[in-house]
């Protein structure tokens, strides 16, 4: 990411949210609203001295999912690319009360600026690639799970922030009672392969729940046991990185919240957890005591999937992730010309994935440009503007945002732009006045193979003119 902000040839706009999206292959219109930080990128250093002198220090911190406070201002994340703060508008003394500009104080450069205004950049691009990414599943659905309700119950990303150096705790782990654990449970597919809340299995569980066992034995010493449905190593090396994990004294305990008697259970027991489950290879009732238990919480996509979806004329699967435009031939293509997929938007993939499917996405958009023509539909629709009456149906109609109202000749006319026409015939079908015609597939076309089909079966054929 550092070699990307400091590529000449590349602008990230950070903190910036895509506003609409206009035009079509080659020719895209990307309106983007730039939030303000308060703090001048062009001059900021990065120096952090704004960050330290904040007086501001008890917001919890979105980075570390609450369980570390940070200042009013901030980085988002310690590796944030462009190395550039931001002023909590809602947090700050200054905008609240009209007091403090400690940071204006001691910034050296004279950056903070808190005039900074919103401002909308329309920028001009021949393509486009999705990389959203997902969101982690709200483990508090699952209310037998305790998440929410009974202390030291934690999500998987909740351990991760707590085991790394870099975290609240700098990789320290202790129970709510300032102890350290000396056991610890993970269950693994939470909000994954169940039929109430996502059918689909997100993939990474498995594997993000051995690492984060292997970190527990190695730096926190406590005991582990592993509650899984399946274990689903499918990569390189992850048959043999769990066949470690099992060997350093990781337990592993199958259940299944799926079959009646197999699910499991968290509940409060002598100032400790009870784990409540039946284990599938001997059907026998399982209880374990444990100090901590983590949920390894699948994938879903984003909250604003749909909008986004929206903005860029693109489908999505019934799971909610977007939709490709073909699973096998065309991965990282969608039905828009000129969006590209990549990453987890798409679908649950780990790391390894993701990169080489952000590789392909960018070779796609880079063949493309290098091309400098497309290949459009040979089937599209074209209008009869004589026939034309401006009822508008087509265009109402039109999944993808093909034809648009035009003047001509003093009369508001239809007109189909065949690079974004995909040839689905939905304005042809709907055409009062048979204005509509598809290449193809006009009227006297499909007669003849009706007729060709009816030949062919020996089936009596009413003379041409009679064909109705």
């Amino acid at each position: 990411m550092v070699s990307v902000g400091r590529h000449e040839n590349i602008t990230l706009l950070s903190y910036s949210e895509i506003e609409s999206v206009s035009g079509y292959v080659g020719n895209f219109t990307v309106s983007v609203r730039r939030k303000p930080r308060y703090v001048d990128e062009d001059t900021c250093t990065g120096c952090g001295t704004c960050v330290e002198k904040c007086p501001w220090k008890k917001i919890p911190a979105e980075f570390d999912l609450g369980l570390g406070n940070r200042p009013a201002v901030y980085f988002p994340f310690a590796q944030a690319v462009p190395r550039v703060p931001i002023i909590d508008k809602q947090n700050c003394a200054y905008f609240q009360k009209g007091k403090c500009r400690a940071c204006e104080k001691f910034c050296q450069t004279g950056s903070i600026n808190f005039e900074q205004k919103e401002e909308v950049i329309d920028l001009k691009v021949g393509a486009i690639i999705l990389a959203t990414g997902f969101k982690d599943f709200e483990a508090r659905r699952i209310e037998q799970y305790g998440y929410g309700e009974l202390d030291n119950v934690l999500t998987s990303m909740e351990l991760e922030r707590l085991i790394n150096t870099g975290g609240p705790t700098t990789g320290e782990v202790l129970l709510k009672d300032g102890r350290k654990p000396e056991s610890i449970a993970i269950v693994h597919c939470v909000g994954s392969r169940n039929k109430e809340y996502h059918e689909y299995c997100s993939r990474v569980c498995c594997m993000y729940s051995l690492k984060l066992a292997q970190l527990v034995r190695d730096y926190v010493g406590a005991d582990v046991h592993e509650y899984y449905r399946d274990m689903r190593a499918f990569g390189k090396g992850y048959e043999a990185f769990y066949e470690r994990v099992e060997r350093s004294g990781v337990h592993f305990t199958r259940f299944d919240q799926e079959i009646p008697g197999g699910g499991l259970q968290v509940s409060r027991h002598n100032g400790q957890l009870k784990i409540s489950s039946t284990d599938l290879f001997t059907g026998e009732p399982n209880e374990l005591l444990v100090d901590m238990v983590v949920l390894s919480t699948g994938i879903e996509p984003q909250a604003d999937a749909a909008q986004v979806a929206q903005i860029f004329s693109i489908s999505r699967g019934p799971d909610g992730f977007f939709l490709e435009k073909h699973p096998k031939l065309a991965p990282v293509e969608t039905t828009t010309d000129g969006v590209y997929l990549a990453g987890a938007c798409q679908g649950p993939k780990d790391i390894p994935d993701s990169v080489a499917q952000g590789g392909a996405a960018a070779s796609a958009a880079l063949s493309l440009m290098d091309a400098g023509h497309v290949t459009l539909e040979p089937f599209t629709t074209y209008i009869d503007q004589s026939k034309c009456c401006g009822c508008r149906t087509c265009e109402r109609v039109c999944p993808y945002h093909a034809i648009e109202m035009v003047e001509q000749d003093g009369r508001t006319v239809a007109y189909v732009n065949e690079v974004l026409c995909k040839g689905c015939g939905t304005c042809v079908a709907a055409c009062l006045g048979q204005a509509a015609t598809q290449n193809g597939f006009t009227q006297d076309q499909v007669l003849a193979e009706i007729v060709g089909i009816m030949s062919s079966l020996k089936l009596p054929v009413m003379p041409q003119q009679e064909v109705v």
